[in-house]
């Protein structure tokens, strides 16, 4: 389970944990290089037992060198009996000694002494060839190189779970049959195996083979990377077994990749489903207008000394984007085009808990489709219902999930200080389309911030003002409340309290009043205080006899008493004579109470609840001065 709402905890690329490190390296030592897929596979090699006829020699005899001596310099060569004759044996003797030498292949099977090829290279180190004896030895056929060596310990058999080289690339690797090969390709291999086994020089021959047991298959690990030159601006395939480059290969697979024979689709597909479904529907609905926004500072990235946009590698982004989040004091704003289970876990709704406590406010916007109808992947009720059940101290949702469409980036604005932003890159290779992973970017440039938060602000201001207009249209209080709390958790009270005087809908100013109340105990006093006039000149029209009477007196003094923590003055300054009149009609405040015992009231330190509770000293309250209710 991922752990982030926004991006995913490993790299979006098709990547394997095993090759991390690998492709760390890669990166860190060829900056210009991007690996965008490592996979580790498996690929086979072949084993099959063969019989090797070998033979030896030994010094030949005076009469065995007389008689091949015969065979290579006599013109014509010699029958046996006539080169008796000249010899003055007997021809039953030579005859028999032309027979051995026969069957040890020294000489051909001819009427006339014929000396072999191999009867050659004995006579010029003085020997001929003992009996042949046998040996027993597994020749090992290689898939990738198409080369066959030879070793005495067969190789195990190992059970390697991983997909197959030749499946993921769709390509046929054909294997040559042992049977099939020559003796002098046999002596080829075994000379180049180094096993001691046909030894020319020395008169060691290879003489026969033989296949004695079926062909095993054994597979073996591989990694396959694909690598995007930025320098020379072209894709690179790169095999690998453990840390050693298969240079032959690797420009093997090259060339079949340009000549349009390699499929790179399984290669570049994660096995990672979401992040599959994420890729495909960017590339489908790839907003224009956005993606020129995300190029603006793919651009700036790439300046030499700019620190205030950071491109962020796979394993940093999900990391930032945690500590980022976890650090916010005041507000939260993303924007993802999804929001899935596969997304959203407790560890993330557990952050976003805390994040409420402290009075932060959050607003998260979804959607990649122009139309939320058209959504392939609608959010699920189930994850909907998780995030709204994050409540604020007050009771009210702390998470404003918005649908708000036409958008393929995530993005995330915290504090209108940092604004992270990103999305999937692709590049275009033999008509394919090969995804790049994510590419995500951390900015700290004041005005682009402004920039992206106005854009995104806006947005939420215009759904919620949709959804205020259906609220009033049908007179639904749940769409109301809605419009409200995103109201409050952009900082545009004014605008929400405005509608409740302009619409009479005086229920709502109990939610009003609790949705500014997180963002005044998150140190975060707004300057004008309009929108808390305003709402505190609506008091005359409230009768005292309405439902919500309750909530409107706890909430003012909550309200009250948190402008007063930071700011004293300011809290008696909203107290003048008219307000005040108006808290005592509704019962807000006891009629023998003045401002500054409403705030003092408010104030006193509360006990501990394993603690007896504790009556403020005698005269506490009356040492501070009481203030005049002004005019």
């Amino acid at each position: 389970m991922e752990v982030s709402l926004m991006f995913h905890a490993s790299s979006a690329k098709p990547i394997d944990d095993s090759l991390s490190n690998i492709v760390e390296e890669i990166e860190s030592q060829n900056p210009q290089l991007l690996v965008l897929s490592a996979r580790q596979l498996r690929y086979s090699l072949h084993q099959t037992t063969v019989e090797l006829t070998i033979t030896e020699p030994r010094p030949f005899n005076v009469l065995e060198e007389f008689i091949i001596r015969a065979g290579i310099e006599f013109e014509p060569s010699p029958t046996a009996n006539e080169l008796a004759s000249i010899l003055g044996l007997d021809t039953v003797f030579v005859q028999s000694t032309i027979a051995t030498l026969q069957k040890l292949q020294t000489l051909a099977q001819k009427s006339f002494i014929t000396v072999t090829e191999q009867g050659r290279l004995f006579y010029e180190k003085g020997s001929v060839p003992q009996p042949p004896y046998t040996v027993q030895i597994h020749a090992i056929t290689d898939s990738l190189g198409e080369t066959v060596t030879f070793q005495g310990e067969p190789l195990n058999e190992v059970v390697i779970n991983l997909l197959s080289l030749a499946n993921i690339l769709n390509i046929d690797f054909k294997i040559n049959e042992i049977s099939s090969l020559s003796l002098e390709q046999i002596q080829t291999s075994l000379q180049a195996s180094g096993v001691a086994l046909h030894v020319p020089e020395t008169g060691k021959i290879v003489t026969a083979f033989r296949v004695i047991a079926p062909t095993q298959t054994i597979w073996r690990k591989i990694s396959l990377f694909l690598i995007f030159d930025a320098k020379e601006d072209k894709i690179c395939l790169q095999l690998r077994r453990g840390k050693q480059i298969l240079d032959s290969r690797s420009k093997w697979l090259e060339i079949l990749l340009s000549e349009g024979k390699l499929s790179l689709d399984a290669l570049c597909k994660s096995s990672n489903k979401s992040i599959n479904f994420e890729q495909e529907a960017v590339l489908k609905y790839k907003n224009s207008e956005i993606e020129a926004k995300l190029e603006k500072i793919r651009q700036q990235a790439l300046k030499a000394n700019t620190k205030q946009v950071i491109q962020l590698r796979d394993r940093q982004i999900n990391q930032t984007f945690l500590e980022i989040v976890n650090r916010a004091k005041h507000q939260i704003i993303i924007y993802s085009p999804w929001v899935n289970q596969v997304l959203v876990n407790e560890e993330f709704l557990n952050s976003l808990q805390q994040l409420a406590k402290r009075g932060v406010g959050i607003l998260i916007g979804w959607g990649i489709a122009q139309r939320q109808e058209d959504e392939e992947s609608p959010i699920l009720l189930e994850i909907a219902e998780k995030l709204r059940a994050i409540k604020t101290p007050e009771g009210l949702s702390a998470v404003q999930v918005s649908w708000l469409g036409d958008s393929h980036l995530k993005e995330v604005i915290v504090d209108r200080e940092i604004y992270l932003c990103g999305s999937y890159h692709w590049l275009s290779s033999g008509g394919y389309q090969i995804p790049t992973g994510e590419s995500v970017y951390q900015v700290t440039i004041p005005n682009q911030v402004q920039q992206a938060y106005e854009f995104l602000a806006n947005r939420f201001q215009n759904y919620a003002q949709q959804l205020w207009a259906q609220a009033l249209e049908n007179c639904d209080a749940q769409l109301a409340v809605e419009a409200v709390c995103i109201w409050g958790a952009l900082g545009m009270e004014e605008i929400a309290v405005t509608e409740i005087e302009k619409n009479n809908w005086l229920e709502l100013l109990p939610i009003w009043l609790n949705t500014v109340l997180p963002a005044l105990r998150s140190n975060n006093l707004p300057n004008d205080l309009r929108s808390f006039k305003l709402a505190l000149s609506l008091l005359s029209q409230v009768t005292g006899e309405e439902i919500f009477v309750d909530l409107l007196r706890e909430g003012w003094r909550q309200v009250i008493n948190a402008i007063a923590i930071h700011n004293r003055e300011t809290a008696l300054n909203l107290l003048n004579n008219e307000v005040w009149s108006q808290f005592l009609r509704l019962q807000i405040v006891s009629k023998n109470d003045a401002p500054d015992d409403l705030i003092l009231q408010q104030n006193v330190p509360q006990p501990k609840k394993d603690e007896p509770g504790t009556k403020p000293k005698k005269g506490q309250i009356e040492k501070k001065t009481r203030r005049k209710v002004k005019d």
